[in-house]
């Protein structure tokens, strides 16, 4: 099974012959290549798999899942505890 996070795209830049995109990931931003969502732009969010923007998604999709993914996380420090 393979992960995306969604993340929020905030600037996009050529880097040596490929686009580059800085993503927002709820405060913590790392740089993507774009190669796979050629049409992402700043303001869309992106589909973030080990540092590869695989497709552009809408923002309240993208919202849903941080939402979710972030309630896991509650979910599991409850569950294995300190």
């Amino acid at each position: 099974m393979c992960l995306g996070i969604p993340g929020l795209v905030t600037g996009v830049e050529q880097r040596d012959g490929l686009r580059v995109g800085t993503v927002d990931f709820g405060g913590v931003r790392k740089r993507v290549c774009l190669a796979y969502a050629p049409e992402a732009t700043v303001g869309d969010y992106v589909i973030v798999h080990v540092g590869f923007a695989i497709s552009v998604v809408d923002a309240a999709e993208a919202r849903r899942t941080l939402a979710v993914l972030r309630a896991m996380g509650d979910v599991l420090d409850r569950e294995l505890g300190p």
